[in-house]
Formats: C-alpha cells, sequence, structure tokens
C-alpha cells in the first residue's frame, strides 16, 4: 500500500532554476485576476524551484497543440471568430501574469493589444488569420515571461505520473461499493492520509452508508472566497469483482473496478497537490474537497456536505473523468432516482384468487404506463430494478421498481415528477407510492463560460489543448452548476468504461492532467461572475 505521493525528487546533475521574484498580479476590488492591463494587485512570492530536469517521454504522453492553435472554437461569422479571438488572448495573457514569477521584466509585455487588433477583423479570413496570429503572439510572450515554470509543471508532472498510478492501482484495490460502510471507510482513512501528507487538514464526517471526507489546504491569500472540489469514493462495483477482474495494466491503459470513476480522479488530484508542495507551492487560495460516500446512488447524505461548502465558494471543480477525448463537462443533466411501491392483496392463487389483489400485475401496468413519460420533451425513463412477490401459488401482496430518469431542463424535471407523485392504482384494493430516492437538478449550459476560457488557456500555456461539452451523467457539480456557480467537472482521469466492466484510465494522460490541476490551484481566477450575479 503507498500511503501517500511524495513529490519527485531532482535529478541527479541537473541545472537548479533561478529564484522567482514578486511580480504583480493584478487584482480586482475582490481580489480576483484582471485583465493584465489593468494596474495594482498583490504580489504573488513563489518559493525557489528545486532542480528539474524533464524526463524524456514519448510524444504520446502529452496531448499538445501547436502554438498557433492553443484552443479549438466552433466555425462562426467573422465577427465572431474575431471575438473570441480576442478573448481568448486576454484570457491567456491574463495567465501569463498572474502565474509570471521570473526574474524576466518581459512579464509587463503582456498585455491585450493584440486583442484589441484581433477585434477589428472583418472577414472570416483575416479573423482566423487573426486568431492564429493572436495566439502565438500569446504564447510566445508567455514563454518567454516564464522561463521554465510551466515546463516545470509538465516536467514534474511527468516524473511523478509513475507514483500517481501506482496510487490509482492501490485506491483500485480497495473494494468500495456504495452501502459498505466498512469498506468505504477504510478507503476514506485512507485518502485521508494521503491528503495530509500534501498539507491538508482532514476530518471524517458520519454518514449513514459510509463515512464523507472534508479537506481543507491554506491558501496564500486567506481572504479570498474558496475554491470547492467534489469527488467520491464509493464505487457500482460490488465487494469481490476483483477476484475476477484484478487491476490490470496493458497496452498504456490501467483498468479495474472504480479506475475511471474515480480512484483516477483521487489520485491524480493527490499528486497535483503533492507536486504543489514539493515544489515550495501553496494554492492560491483555500482549496477545499468534499469526498462523499454515495454519489454513485446519488448522494442522498453526501449532498449535504456539498451544499455546505457552496456558500462563498468562488466556483466548483469536479473529479468526474472528462469525456473520452479529456473535454471537460460543461453541463449536465437532472437526475432522479424514484421508487414504485404496490402493496395488494395476498391470497392463494388457486382456492382463493378472487380474494387477492396482485401487486406485481399492478405494477406491471403502471410501468407500462409511466413508459409514456420517456416520450416527453427532455425526458428519459429506465427501470432498473424490478422486485415482487413471493412464490408462483401466492398472489402477489407487494412488488416495487426502482426508476432512473433524466432531465435536459428543470422544467421537464418538474413535470415529470408531478406526474409521478399523483399516481394512483388502478385496481381496487391496491395502493401505489411513489418516493424520490435521490435527486439532482438539471446544470444547464452557461454561455460565455469564464471559467472554461481561463481553463483552456492555463492548458494552453502548458502545451495541453483543451476545451468542454455538456455531458449525459449527472453527479455533485449538477448542484452548484444549477444555481448559477462557476461549474466545471471533468478533472479526473482520461479514460472510459465508468459502470462497465472495460473501465479504463489512459496512462499517458495522467501527466498532463496532474500539470493542468496543479497550474489551476496556483493561479489566481479571473472575474467568473459579474457584480450583479454575486
Amino acid at each position: 500500500m503507498s500511503p501517500q505521493i511524495v513529490g519527485s525528487p531532482a535529478v541527479p546533475g541537473a541545472a537548479a532554476e533561478a529564484d522567482r521574484t514578486q511580480i504583480p498580479v493584478p487584482t480586482s476590488a475582490d481580489g480576483e485576476a484582471l485583465d493584465p492591463a489593468t494596474t495594482g494587485g498583490s504580489a504573488i512570492t513563489p518559493a525557489t524551484t528545486p532542480a528539474i530536469t524533464p524526463a524524456t517521454t514519448p510524444a504520446s504522453a502529452v496531448v499538445t497543440t501547436p502554438a498557433t492553435t492553443p484552443g479549438t472554437r466552433p466555425a462562426g461569422t467573422a465577427n465572431a471568430a474575431a471575438e473570441a479571438a480576442a478573448a481568448e488572448a486576454v484570457a491567456v495573457a491574463a495567465v501569463a501574469v498572474a502565474v509570471a514569477s521570473t526574474t524576466s521584466t518581459t512579464a509587463a509585455a503582456v498585455s491585450p493589444t493584440s486583442a484589441t487588433s484581433a477585434t477589428s477583423a472583418t472577414s472570416a479570413t483575416s479573423a482566423t488569420s487573426a486568431t492564429s496570429a493572436t495566439s502565438a503572439a500569446v504564447v510566445a510572450t508567455v514563454t518567454t515571461a516564464l522561463p521554465g515554470l510551466p515546463q516545470a509543471l509538465s516536467a514534474r508532472a511527468r516524473t511523478l505520473a509513475g507514483a500517481v498510478r501506482r496510487r490509482c492501482v492501490d485506491l483500485a484495490r480497495i473494494e468500495s461499493p456504495s452501502g459498505d460502510a466498512p469498506r468505504l471507510d477504510g478507503l476514506a482513512e485512507e485518502l485521508a492520509d494521503g491528503f495530509r501528507a500534501t498539507g491538508a487538514t482532514a476530518r471524517r464526517e458520519p454518514g449513514p452508508a459510509g463515512d464523507h471526507l472534508v479537506l481543507e489546504w491554506e491558501g496564500r491569500d486567506e481572504s479570498l472566497p474558496h475554491l470547492l472540489i467534489v469527488g467520491h469514493h464509493d464505487t457500482v462495483w460490488p465487494a469481490g469483482t476483483l477476484a475476477d477482474w484484478p487491476v490490470t495494466e496493458q497496452d498504456g491503459r490501467l483498468t479495474g473496478p472504480g479506475v475511471v470513476d474515480m480512484k483516477g480522479g483521487l489520485a491524480i488530484l493527490e499528486g497535483a497537490l503533492a507536486m504543489l508542495a514539493d515544489l515550495g507551492e501553496r494554492p492560491h487560495r483555500t482549496v477545499r474537497l468534499v469526498v462523499v460516500s454515495d454519489e454513485e446512488v446519488g448522494s442522498p447524505d453526501g449532498r449535504r456536505l456539498v451544499e455546505r461548502q457552496l456558500r462563498g465558494a468562488a466556483a466548483v471543480l469536479g473529479l468526474e473523468p472528462p469525456h473520452p477525448d479529456g473535454r471537460l463537462k460543461t453541463a449536465r443533466r437532472g437526475s432522479t432516482r424514484v421508487r414504485l411501491t404496490v402493496t395488494g392483496r395476498e391470497a392463494h392463487a388457486g382456492n382463493d384468487a378472487h380474494d387477492g389483489v396482485s401487486a406485481v400485475d399492478e405494477l406491471v401496468d403502471q410501468l407500462v404506463a409511466v413508459r409514456g413519460l420517456a416520450g416527453q420533451p427532455g425526458t428519459e425513463l429506465n427501470a432498473g430494478r424490478i422486485s415482487g412477490g413471493s412464490r408462483a401459488n401466492v398472489i402477489a401482496g407487494r412488488a416495487e421498481a426502482e426508476l432512473g430518469l433524466r432531465f435536459s431542463t428543470a422544467e421537464a424535471q418538474r413535470r415529470t415528477l408531478d406526474h409521478l407523485a399523483r399516481l394512483t392504482a388502478l385496481r381496487p384494493g391496491a395502493r401505489v407510492r411513489t418516493e424520490v430516492l435521490s435527486s439532482r437538478p438539471a446544470w444547464p449550459e452557461r454561455t460565455g463560460n469564464p471559467l472554461l476560457r481561463h481553463v483552456r488557456s492555463l492548458a494552453a500555456v502548458l502545451g495541453q489543448q483543451l476545451d468542454g461539452a455538456p455531458a449525459g451523467g449527472a453527479g455533485d457539480t449538477n448542484l452548484p452548476g444549477s444555481r448559477g456557480l462557476p461549474t466545471l467537472d471533468g478533472f479526473g482521469a482520461v479514460g472510459a468504461g465508468a459502470h462497465a466492466r472495460h473501465e479504463y484510465i489512459r496512462l499517458d494522460q495522467i501527466a498532463p492532467r496532474i500539470a493542468l490541476l496543479a497550474a489551476l490551484l496556483a493561479v489566481p481566477l479571473p472575474r467568473l461572475r459579474d457584480r450583479a450575479e454575486g
């Protein structure tokens, strides 16, 4: 068992990086980073970076993009493309100033000048040209202004990737099915030990089906609103799954129960925080992490912990896996688990059938009627589990079904749940009861999405290409997203097959994810909400 991830040691014989000096970081009144052209603000004083020698890595080990294309956008009108180029340029420039911590004076050269010129483009051709020119100029300026920092993060992440992979294996070998409190509690303590080693304070929060975890890392500026990260340590896999499906590494993939959902995400976050500690850095602002034990069943108890930490949060990040191609998740459908319970009247199926009321027959007819809800706009339904009756010669006195519903809009969710709440029995003597087991509100796509723009720009500085898209599933980020808080999910391990026997993570994407999370924690956030939004 690996109790923690330790920072990567300096490579013998490597040249020491120059000490880094204070660089002013423009801030708004609430302490968030502003446009780099704005003057004033606070200062970042990172510790001296230990010697770093980038490890030799196959070209596929890091997702990279040419300097001329730090991010991808859908094709549009000339003005839209030009405005996108301008926004991207300002965002990347802000990142450059925010993380600049070198003796080089070229940081002062970072400005939205090229973005302004890009805005004046009046044709699709000139807009495309402006986008490439602006991106190339900004990334080139960042590279000049930050000699060593992006490379340091990426190089250290590659060095640390092996330890994170081993940590993921160890975590996946601790089976933690939802509802199995002893196993979940054992994993919670293992996670707490690992995160404490990166500088966190940790506490266990008792839950009816297993303890949750609440962890906190002190930031450089404690006056700023905290950054909230949400995750979970329960899986859908029952105890004993490892006996016939062990954690295995093959062909650049790690497969096993829970590796992508979400043991890999937890290991990557631990690695990112271990790397910052190894570099003598702290997160820019306080970071709080909530790891719930019941996410796979809708977080019926864990939701209260997530909700408690939303007050005052600057933004919320989720550790669920991204889309299989690595894109982050920018919106989620709502989801609700509903249990239909039918009570009938038992009787002998041969001698006294006329005295009985079959709960099974009533449930079947109710399900046929309920299936029509799936045809309503914005609603999907899955009858996931059915049970009832006792034996073939007894009229069933009880039956139940558990339904999984997904909604694209809050209106579809309200309409469908209202319909289910009004179900009445079709047979005299039968009773139908509807019970909501868990519910997550729909998280709609946010226009503009400044948080995604910020992360995409950070990724570009690190040599990664990144974007985002809505997701079909639901998770604990539904709650903050539905309330308008700046929210992004998908910062976990890149892979596919969640809840399926082919579940896996891509080993070559561990290092890029470590570097991205470390940078996101260390760099000031831009202003993510208008004053009117709070």
